[in-house]
């Protein structure tokens, strides 16, 4: 992805900031138009909402959701809360990883896939779980893992 226009990010807080608690709408909106939320975009939104860079530093590291950096084309979320991990989830999580080379948040270097941690999917009962781009799938083992990297195209 390419750093986004001042004029996108400029007509973003545009249409977010006179809503009541407009930073995560304005970060929700960057993210959804951007993929992440660019460095470039800090600065605005720290003076069109009178915050320091220090208190949005702090909002977007603290969601899991928000990214600083662009994720790949698809992003293949592993469960790490404990009924997964009980479950064999931790050791899949680790294979994976270091299958592709990375470390969480890491992208393939084909940029087809970014692996993030998240911590419940709702799917405890069919434990472990991981979610690609939208589609959340359970009962997940080193070969449904494989068939979602391939599909994905990592």
């Amino acid at each position: 992805m390419t750093t986004p226009a001042p004029d996108d990010i400029t007509s973003i807080l545009a249409a977010h900031r006179d809503l009541e608690g407009p930073l995560l709408p304005i970060l929700h909106a960057m993210q959804a138009a951007f993929g992440y939320i660019p460095e470039a975009a800090h600065r605005p939104i720290a003076e069109a909402l009178n915050i320091s860079r220090a208190e949005l530093h702090g909002v977007i590291s603290f969601y899991h959701d928000f990214r600083a950096n662009p994720a790949g084309r698809h992003v293949l979320k592993i469960c790490r809360a404990e009924a997964c991990q009980a479950v064999g989830g931790a050791v899949l999580a680790e294979a994976t990883l270091a299958k592709l080379g990375l470390a969480w948040h890491g992208t393939t270097a084909n940029g087809a896939v970014t692996v993030e941690p998240v911590y419940c999917l709702g799917l405890c009962a069919c434990a472990p779980a991981a979610m690609l781009d939208d589609r959340v799938v359970g009962r997940v083992d080193a070969a449904r893992i494989d068939a979602l990297l391939a599909e994905a195209g990592a």
